[in-house]
């Protein structure tokens, strides 16, 4: 169970480092949110994706997840960890939690929010 977790993870840290925002877009569910450390939100897929691409624009380009735990309901799962993303001489990081629902074989984020 938490393997599959931390594979989706892996997952997304891949195609944010690779700067694959298209792709990383079709992790979000039609109706997720990002809800970032002191951020506004950004919701649906499009913006999320723009605002991954934004935070690669300011050289942040390297990011890790660990996932530590996870809980599924039914078709709903909750993941938590912790994340580091870098780039240049800039370093930040912190807890990290992805709630995500069954749509169809795969997950989908239907919240992500981190501090």
């Amino acid at each position: 169970m938490i393997s599959d977790f931390i594979a989706f993870a892996a997952k997304w840290d891949q195609l944010f480092n690779e700067g694959d925002v298209a792709k990383l877009e079709n992790l979000y569910d039609t109706e997720a949110t990002v809800v970032p450390a002191g951020g506004a939100p950004a919701k649906g897929p499009a913006e999320i994706g723009q605002f991954f691409m934004d935070v690669r624009s300011k050289g942040l380009t390297r990011h890790e997840i660990a996932v530590h735990s996870c809980i599924e309901r039914g078709g709903v799962a909750v993941a938590i960890g912790t994340w580091s993303l870098s780039g240049g001489d800039q370093k930040f990081g912190g807890n990290w939690v992805n709630v995500l629902g069954r749509d169809g074989d795969t997950w989908k984020i239907i919240l992500h929010t981190w501090n």
